[in-house]
C-alpha cells in the first residue's frame, strides 16, 4: 500500500492518477474524492475504486472492517462507496 505523496502523485488529476496506478499494477485505489465516480469513466479500467465518504480519520478508523471488505470486494472498472459517517446521534 502506498500513498499519493509517497509516489509523488499528489498533484496528478484523477484521470492521470488512474492511468499511473493501472500502469504500476495497482488493483484498487482508495480515495475520499467523492466526485471521482462522476468525473471519471471507470468502466473498462483494470482498477477498482473504493470511495470513503469521509476524510476524517476518526470516522474511517471506526469503519475499518467495512473498508477492508470493500477493498476485497471491488472489481476492476467498478466503484464501491463506504459510508464512514459518525454514528453519534
Amino acid at each position: 500500500m502506498d500513498t499519493l505523496a509517497e509516489k509523488g502523485w499528489s498533484e496528478k488529476d484523477n484521470g492521470e492518477l488512474l492511468d499511473l496506478a493501472e500502469q504500476e499494477g495497482y488493483e484498487v485505489l482508495v480515495t475520499t474524492d467523492q466526485s471521482m465516480r462522476h468525473q471519471q469513466n471507470v468502466e473498462g479500467r483494470h482498477i477498482g475504486i473504493v470511495v470513503l465518504l469521509s476524510a476524517n480519520w476518526l470516522q474511517v478508523r471506526d469503519h475499518t472492517l467495512e473498508v477492508v471488505k470493500a477493498i476485497a470486494a471491488v472489481q476492476p472498472g467498478r466503484v464501491i462507496e463506504v459510508p464512514v459517517r459518525s454514528q453519534e446521534t
